[in-house]
């Protein structure tokens, strides 16, 4: 008796799977969305002939976005799939060589983030018909490496495809991987350019629909009895909200926990806007960059509940934040791995499914009134902080030029709920944590994982892309902006209408203070001319990266004043194309700016030296390394 005959279709590699592509989806709380959406990508050798033919041959069944930089084109993909909660995602394609080797930064972003992209990198010839051919890394001992191998420490999921029967069982595990909201991060198939161009009979079942589920596990029975007893027990309870809650959309359940328990809740970079700024339980941010009441309720709490955190040195202030003796942690995460952290008691479930639970379980308990008193009040204290850095009263007049938390308040002044604000380096990052008022659940967009020079543009454009509508602000400072203006092309070429504030402090601001505190006296972190001495302190360099933006099809509006400032974002805001907002910013030394950090930082200082500002800093160090510890 012969086997009937299965349904095939002769297709390229690269065909196959964009064909392949276009039919996965995500599911989750019965809404069902592409996994895929669209694939990035620079063409070269090593992909010109394979999935850019395969992409122009598909037509819309998978769209096409041309980027200006590889890396950047990962960052847009970060923030496409960030802003849809981790649902959704895009792929990037390029060449071989120097193109593959530009995705290895956006790659451990995504990765550090747990963020899903998928990566198409072009690799050398798999049959050797040229050895080498052009861009190929000869490695005498093994003839297997190419640089794409670069890509695997940063990868989720890394797979070669040598052969076109390989895609198959590759590509089901790298959608897998992809919709795993415990393994996802980038996902890397290189694919040799001449098995690209390869045909092969692939079965029909190959291209079905497949939907990809994505679980909200609930807690443990045991855990959360546990975690249960440690919140009722505590009388100084603090919660640390992570990126997790965003990611399984859990602010409601979170704030729900918070209105019956009264817990306050402190946020990371990744969690803030996961409670209103307004919301009587909200204390800011946690941490180095936190608030000064929420690092004086971490000090002294005796149980931490952290939700969606992996504790980045940032949030444990280096391990000196969570000081009480009798400090415990209660971690309710969906990575096992994270939820054991600090020796506390994991409660291994999704962050919205664990949140209700535990608000269920722990009913009728209250965290006593007095606690609640201090922290209301710690509250409206850090407000009129934030009030006086938005707007101080230091005599000059609304027609100076602004500090840099004078540009955050002109911002906040201009903006409503749906906005969305995108940052990841520099001095900005400290600032927002501090002072930022989040209005809504994705308002704030802080990439501080990696906290990637050069994210902000490209992210911005792929949160847009996420959010047609939404009002997408991508704040940069001058040394980011050089790092990689690169897609403001691409935004103007789609029409994607981004934002960008470009404030100009002549250099690395906060590297430039990082320096000075750890006795290395700004040395080379300001863009000025040499001096006569030979170090960068003459006159401030005169670019006029405004001209730059103009020139790269942006509209540019110049603010010289706090007031013109705020026309200017407002003028910004109305646009329905892609506008930047160039301002020139007093600097801290010389004009109050955003409050110091409300907490220790571990960067070691030189342990010996001649120069007294080093010596000076080692001894501060030692000081504050003393208070490190370990949670057992």
């Amino acid at each position: 008796m012969t086997r009937p005959s299965r349904p095939t279709r002769r297709l390229t590699v690269a065909q196959a799977l964009v064909a392949f592509l276009a039919h996965q989806y995500t599911e989750r709380d019965g809404r069902r969305q592409r996994l895929v959406a669209t694939c990035w990508g620079i063409f070269g050798h090593g992909n010109v002939a394979g999935i850019g033919q395969a992409l122009l041959e598909t037509g819309d069944e998978l769209p096409y976005l041309q980027g200006r930089n590889e890396q950047a084109m990962v960052h847009a993909a970060v923030g496409y799939a960030r802003h849809r909660d981790r649902l959704s995602a895009h792929a990037v394609t390029t060449s071989i060589g120097p193109g593959a080797t530009n995705l290895v930064t956006g790659a451990a972003l995504a990765t550090i983030n747990r963020i899903p992209v998928l990566l198409l990198p072009g690799d050398t010839f798999a049959g050797r018909p040229a050895d080498p051919v052009l861009q190929q890394l000869e490695h005498p001992g093994a003839g297997d490496v190419s640089v794409n191998d670069c890509l695997r420490p940063v990868s989720r999921y890394f797979d070669r495809i040598v052969r076109p029967e390989a895609l198959i069982p590759a590509a089901l595990t790298a959608m897998r991987v992809l919709a795993d909201p415990v393994e996802t991060g980038a996902v890397t198939l290189a694919l040799p350019q001449d098995v690209q161009t390869e045909a092969y009979d692939w079965p029909e079942e190959f291209f079905a629909h497949r939907v990809w589920h994505v679980r909200r596990p609930a807690p443990d029975p045991a855990e959360l009895a546990a975690a249960v007893r440690a919140v009722r027990a505590a009388r100084r309870p603090l919660l640390i909200a992570g990126g997790g809650v965003h990611h399984s959309e859990a602010e409601d359940a979170l704030r729900a926990f918070a209105d019956a328990t009264g817990i306050p809740v402190a946020s990371t970079q990744a969690g803030k806007g996961s409670l209103r700024h307004d919301h009587p339980a909200d204390v800011g941010g946690i941490g180095h960059t936190g608030t000064a009441v929420a690092d004086a309720l971490a000090r002294a709490a005796d149980l931490v509940i952290g939700v969606g955190t992996r504790y980045s040195d940032f949030t444990t202030a280096s391990a000196t934040l969570f000081a009480a003796p009798d400090v415990r942690f209660v971690n309710l995460n969906i990575a096992p791995h994270d939820a054991h952290k600090l020796a506390g008691l994991p409660l291994v479930a999704d962050a919205r499914s664990g949140l209700e639970a535990l608000t269920e379980a722990v009913a009728g308990h209250r965290v006593p009134d007095a606690y609640a008193s201090a922290y209301t009040a710690g509250k409206a204290e850090w407000e009129t902080v934030v009030a006086r850095a938005y707007a101080p009263d230091d005599g000059r007049g609304d027609g100076a030029r602004p500090t840099q938390a004078q540009v955050l308040g002109a911002l906040d002044s201009v903006v409503g709920d749906e906005d969305v604000i995108v940052n990841a380096a520099g001095s900005l990052p400290g600032d927002l944590h501090k002072l930022w008022r989040a209005r809504s659940r994705r308002q704030y967009h802080l990439e501080y994982g990696y906290s990637c020079m050069g994210y902000e543009i490209p992210g911005a454009i792929g949160v847009a892309l996420a959010d047609p509508g939404a009002p997408v602000w991508a704040l940069v400072g001058d040394g980011t902006y050089l790092m990689m203006p690169t897609e403001l092309v691409t935004a103007v070429q789609e029409g994607i209408p981004v934002k960008v504030i470009l404030v100009q402090n002549h250099g690395y601001a906060s590297i430039g203070g990082l320096s000075e505190a750890v006795g290395g006296e700004r040395f080379g972190t300001a863009y000025r001319f040499r001096a006569p001495d030979g170090t960068y302190t003459g006159a401030p360099l005169p670019v006029d990266l405004a001209a730059n933006a103009a020139s790269l099809g942006m509209s540019v509006l110049r603010a010289r004043t706090a007031r013109e400032l705020r026309a200017a974002l407002a003028e910004a805001r109305a646009a329905d194309r892609p506008t930047c907002v160039y301002v020139e910013t007093e600097t801290a030394d010389t004009v109050s700016g955003a409050p110091p950090a409300q907490a220790w930082w571990d960067v070691p200082v030189a342990e010996t030296a001649t120069r007294p500002a080093a010596v000076s800093a080692r001894e501060e160090y030692d000081r504050n390394a003393a208070a490190r510890r370990r949670y057992l």
